[in-house]
């Protein structure tokens, strides 16, 4: 069943309308209602598009969210061949809201690194809503350091509102850990190619995303703090988020304008969750892109170029 956001309430209620009809006629009722069928699905569709092609930050923001938009492991399911989980930091735990391992992708020998939300309760439990405590980022580092050492090259997966605020992750080093896993990105002397997929949370989110290009979903947001977040620093009031959300450019039309990423890959019509191998091979093609524009370059040639862009970021707007 599918689920829908609150601005979709007028899509909802003619999707609903079809299914309706299509059940009537599967009956076999006595009445011709195929023409009917056909016009309001045109119109659902019409509208669908229309929607889309208008949403603001905040809409931009709870489509992100989707519950139902592909995740970190739908893209390494549908993108990367023979892929190897690796686990644990080697310091203290495994953290499953980071998902790590080797693969094949187009026949390139590659180290995926992702956060992972989960589809359900049980797994959004263990995954922890794709919030990384210290250990996941310093396992982070373990496998891109280990992705150097044998020449793969890196593709990271961006998904998370941020890494998670507890008591125990500050205790265990939280920013430190974020800020090692940032200076192994820029250190790499392989390629690396960042996909914001969802939401692009704070340092939870550029601790893995430091790389040479960074393509992000239409509707994927990114942004220094969540909306919420930023309402209560900012106004004292979580119920600004809409505010906040308007005013931080969030979207990958504005952070394309910015020079913050380099691509934004379409999503379907209608967002990612309503076509999800679609939205994935999109995601595949374009970073395939982006690695035969990195392949030229060599270790220090890599190494440059990713700490130029960063240094450029916002120069100049």
């Amino acid at each position: 069943m599918r689920t829908y956001i609150e601005f979709e309430k007028p899509i909802a209620e003619l999707e609903a309308k079809v299914a309706e009809l299509r059940s009537i006629s599967a009956d076999g009722a006595n009445v011709s209602i195929g023409d009917e069928i056909g016009r309001l699905e045109q119109k659902a569709k019409q509208l669908l598009a229309d929607t889309y092609a208008k949403l603001n930050p905040w809409q931009k923001t709870l489509v992100a969210r989707h519950a139902d938009r592909p995740h970190c492991l739908d893209y390494i399911n549908g993108l990367i061949d023979g892929f190897t989980t690796l686990a644990g930091d080697r310091y203290f735990a495994e953290d499953a809201a980071i998902v790590g391992g080797l693969g094949t992708f187009r026949g390139r020998g590659v180290m995926v690194v992702g956060q992972e939300k989960g589809h359900d309760t049980e797994s959004r439990i263990k995954h922890n809503f794709g919030m990384a405590r210290p250990e996941g980022y310093r396992k982070s580092v373990r496998l891109m350091e280990m992705a150097e050492r044998f020449g793969l090259s890196v593709i990271t997966l961006v998904d998370t509102a941020g890494a998670y605020p507890g008591v125990g992750a500050e205790e265990r080093g939280q920013a430190e850990a974020i800020a090692r896993s940032i200076d192994c990105c820029l250190s790499l002397g392989v390629p690396m190619v960042t996909v914001v997929i969802g939401e692009g949370g704070s340092g939870g989110a550029l601790a893995i995303a430091t790389a040479n290009r960074i393509l992000m979903l239409e509707h994927a947001i990114y942004s220094v703090a969540s909306p919420e977040a930023a309402a209560t620093i900012l106004w004292r009031d979580k119920s600004k988020a809409i505010d906040a959300a308007t005013s931080m450019r969030i979207t990958a039309q504005d952070l394309i304008d910015l020079r913050v990423i380099d691509e934004i890959i379409p999503e379907p019509v209608g967002g990612a969750h309503r076509d999800k191998s679609e939205t994935i091979q999109r995601a595949g093609a374009a970073i395939q892109r982006a690695f035969e524009t990195l392949d030229p370059l060599s270790p220090e040639e890599l190494r440059a170029q990713r700490a130029e862009r960063f240094m450029q970021m916002g120069r100049g707007i």
